[in-house]
């Protein structure tokens, strides 16, 4: 087993399956039996979700809504998907804690690095919501942030491709996959891979960042094991 504790970074989107708006249970299954897998042998997970299935800050700057309210509203639905993953997670046996940025002590713990650390040594599964609590910062940034705080091995970013390519390989045929790159690589040929302030993050604290594709069963315990599963960046 290569990585022993990881952040996992789940899109809002990603949740959402073949619907075009919410959450699809089935979608919350698979990835929670995924993810139970990994748990299984002994791997550390924690787990920042993003809201885009719900809600988006950059929505509502877009309707003439003041963008600091818009990014709050967007904390609000990453709390919504937190908590639809830690009752899948649930469901499946596993035990989980929800830490929220924005205090809900009705519903989740206030994020407290020391107790999320101590979470995750007794193997619970730890989720945290809310993004970074601070508006302006996306939820890559709060995964970034949150993986340093935890000392994660490695960020693995799960989306619905398998890797960083050349162009979008939805829209491109053409599109090359990287195997392989450096921060600097992935920097100077413009690659999204994250915004700007996860990527620095993630750079400055030497934490690779793995991006693979999460919706094919089995990819999750691949990358656990180092098989060469998607596009690894590194310093």
């Amino acid at each position: 087993m290569k990585y022993k504790r990881i952040l996992l970074k789940l899109s809002g989107e990603a949740l959402m399956g073949d619907k075009n708006f919410g959450i699809d249970n089935s979608r919350l299954l698979q990835y929670a039996n995924e993810i139970k897998s990994i748990s299984e042998l002994g791997v550390q997970i924690a787990i920042v979700v993003g809201g885009g299935n719900i809600f988006r800050g950059v929505q509502a700057e877009q309707g003439g809504m003041e963008r600091t309210q818009g990014d709050y509203m967007g904390m609000l639905a990453t709390m919504v998907n937190s908590m639809a993953l830690q009752a899948s997670l649930e469901s499946v046996g596993m035990e989980t804690r929800l830490q929220s940025a924005i205090e809900m002590k009705e519903i989740a713990e206030p994020f407290i690095r020391r107790k999320a650390v101590r979470h995750l040594e007794k193997n619970r599964i730890v989720i945290f919501g809310a993004g970074s609590g601070n508006p302006y910062f996306t939820t890559d940034s709060a995964a970034s942030l949150r993986a340093i705080e935890v000392d994660a091995d490695v960020i693995l970013k799960g989306t619905r491709v398998d890797g960083i390519y050349t162009a979008d390989p939805e829209k491109d045929p053409s599109a090359q996959k990287y195997d392989k790159l450096t921060f600097d690589e992935a920097y100077s040929k413009g690659l999204s891979i994250m915004d700007m302030t996860a990527f620095t993050l993630c750079k400055e604290n030497n934490l690779p960042i793995i991006v693979f594709d999460m919706n094919t069963p089995g990819n999750l315990m691949k990358v656990i094991h180092g098989t060469e599963e998607g596009t690894l960046v590194e310093a």
